[in-house]
């Protein structure tokens, strides 16, 4: 079954990204966000399950990553 997953601002709630796939999961949600370079910037991911997630280069400049797990992801150049 499809499902949307949407990234929202952390302050304003508007959303920044939004991805629809099959299985869909916050993990894929980011990692197709930053595979298209997008600015992730203020992004509520708190709570979020991003283990093992390829997160290289992305921009989570003041991104809300309080109890995020983050285990084992790829974090390389990002910011």
């Amino acid at each position: 079954m499809k499902s949307t997953i949407e990234i929202k601002n952390r302050f304003t709630g508007e959303v920044i990204f939004s991805h629809e796939a099959e299985n869909n999961t916050i993990k894929l949600t980011v990692e197709a966000a930053v595979s298209i370079s997008a600015d992730l910037s203020y992004a509520d991911l708190s709570s979020a399950n991003l283990s093992s997630a390829n997160l290289s280069s992305a921009n989570l400049r003041s991104a809300d990553l309080s109890y995020a797990d983050l285990s084992s992801a790829n974090l390389s150049s990002a910011n």
